[in-house]
C-alpha cells in the first residue's frame, strides 16, 4: 500500500464506542490464549522459558559488532495514572545499556482512546522513517488494521506491548513479539481472591476499560468465570474512557442503580482510583474494589485502605524482555513470538514488608 493511502486509513479511521454490556460468550474469540500457545507450539514454550530465564539473571553484553545503531520507535498510551508505561520504557533503556547495545530512540506517549491523530501521525513517522523496531500496543480495531498493514509492507520488526495472546488469522506472518503480562492470568488472581473472600450470589459491577482488547481480556474473561462458572451476580457493567473521572462517574451510576452492592471490579488503575474516589465520597467501604496493576499508584491506594486488592505486575520484566529479545535478534538467535512476566497479588492487609520486596523486584530498573 502507498503511504498516503496508509496515512489515509490510520489517520481517519475512527474509534468505535458503543453501550457497555459484555459479551461474554466468546471471551477473546480470534486469538490464542497464552498458555494455549505454548502448548501447542512446543518449539515456542522453549523459547519463551529461557527468555523468562534470562529476564531473572544479571545482563550478559551483546556478542556481535554493530556497524551502526539500531532505530527503535514507541508509541506507548503513557499518559495515565499508571506508571506501567513509564516504567517499562525505563526498564527498556536500562537494560539495552547494560547490554551494550547502540540504539536510537524516539518515543511518544499519548492518552489511550483520546489522541487518535497524534498517535496515527506517530505511528506513520515512525513507518515513513524505516525504524528497526516498532513498539506498539494492540486494543482496538483501528490499531489492528494499522498492524497489519505494517507486517504485509515494511521490514520494520513490531513488538506489541501489553498483549501475549497472538491473533490467529496472522499465522503465516506474526509481529516480531508479543510481550506484557497476560490479561487473563492476571485477572484470574483476582478471581480467586474474590472467591475466597466474597459468598456465591454477592452482586457486582464491572468498570470497563474503554472498549477493545483490554476490556474483553480483564472484564469479559472475570465475568465469565465468576457469573457463568459460579453463581456471583453481575447486576451493571460501564465501558469507561478509561480515565479517572469516567471511573468515578461510572461507580456512581453503579450505586445509583444498584445501592447493596458488595464488590466493584476495576479493569484498570485509573478507572480503579475513580471508583475508590465515588466510594470514599459515598463512605461505603462495606464495598470492595481492586486495582488491576499494582503500580505505585495502587500501592499507595491499598496503604490507605482506598483499595482492597490489585494484581502487581512484575513491572520491569517486560522492559527487560524487549531488551534481551532484540539483543538475541542481533545475534541471529530465535526470539519468542510471547512473553509474559510474572504476577503477585497484594492486599490492604499485607505488610509493608512484603511489599517493599516485592517493590524491589518489581522496580528494579525504573526506580533506579
Amino acid at each position: 500500500m502507498h503511504k498516503t493511502a496508509l496515512a489515509s486509513l490510520i489517520l481517519f479511521s475512527p474509534f468505535f464506542a458503543t453501550p457497555a454490556f459484555a459479551q461474554t460468550a466468546q471471551v477473546l474469540n480470534g486469538y490464542w490464549q497464552y498458555d494455549e500457545y505454548l502448548n501447542a507450539n512446543p518449539e515456542q514454550k522453549k523459547l519463551t522459558e529461557s527468555l523468562s530465564k534470562v529476564v531473572r539473571q544479571k545482563p550478559s553484553a551483546l556478542k556481535v559488532k554493530q556497524t551502526s545503531p539500531i532505530t527503535i520507535s514507541v508509541v506507548y498510551p503513557g499518559q495515565q495514572i499508571s506508571d506501567y508505561w513509564v516504567r517499562n520504557i525505563k526498564a527498556f533503556e536500562a537494560r539495552m545499556d547494560e547490554l551494550n547495545i547502540r540504539y536510537e530512540i524516539n518515543q511518544v506517549f499519548t492518552r489511550p482512546n483520546l489522541d487518535a491523530r497524534q498517535q496515527s501521525l506517530s505511528l506513520l513517522e515512525a513507518v515513513q522513517n524505516n525504524s528497526d523496531y516498532l513498539v506498539f500496543t494492540l486494543d482496538t480495531t483501528r490499531h489492528r488494521k494499522f498492524i497489519e498493514h505494517v507486517l504485509s509492507s515494511t521490514d520494520t520488526k513490531l513488538i506489541l506491548q501489553n498483549i501475549t495472546t497472538p491473533v490467529r488469522a496472522w499465522s503465516e506472518q506474526q509481529p516480531f513479539m508479543y510481550v506484557g503480562f497476560d490479561h487473563m492470568l492476571g485477572t484470574r488472581e483476582l478471581e480467586q481472591y474474590y472467591k475466597h473472600h466474597l459468598d456465591q450470589g454477592s452482586k457486582y459491577s464491572v468498570l470497563y476499560f474503554s472498549e477493545g482488547y483490554v476490556s474483553d481480556a480483564r472484564g469479559d474473561t472475570f465475568i465469565e468465570d465468576m457469573t457463568h462458572h459460579d453463581s456471583y451476580d453481575l447486576v451493571s457493567s460501564y465501558y469507561t474512557k478509561a480515565t479517572r473521572e469516567s471511573g468515578y462517574s461510572a461507580a456512581i451510576s453503579a450505586l445509583q442503580k444498584n445501592p447493596d452492592l458488595d464488590f466493584i471490579y476495576a479493569c484498570s488503575t485509573d478507572v480503579a482510583l475513580g471508583a475508590a474516589d465515588a466510594l470514599a465520597e459515598l463512605d461505603r467501604s462495606d464495598i470492595v474494589i481492586n486495582g488491576w496493576g499494582g503500580g505505585t499508584a495502587e500501592l499507595e491506594a491499598l496503604e490507605q485502605g482506598l483499595l482492597d486488592v490489585t494484581v502487581m505486575r512484575m513491572n520491569d520484566d517486560t522492559g527487560v524482555a524487549m531488551a534481551e529479545a532484540i539483543k538475541w535478534d542481533l545475534e541471529s538467535r530465535p526470539v519468542p513470538t510471547v512473553y509474559s512476566g510474572d504476577f503477585e497479588v497484594v492486599t490492604s492487609k499485607d505488610s509493608n514488608e512484603k511489599i517493599e520486596r516485592l517493590k524491589q523486584r518489581a522496580f528494579r530498573y525504573s526506580d533506579q
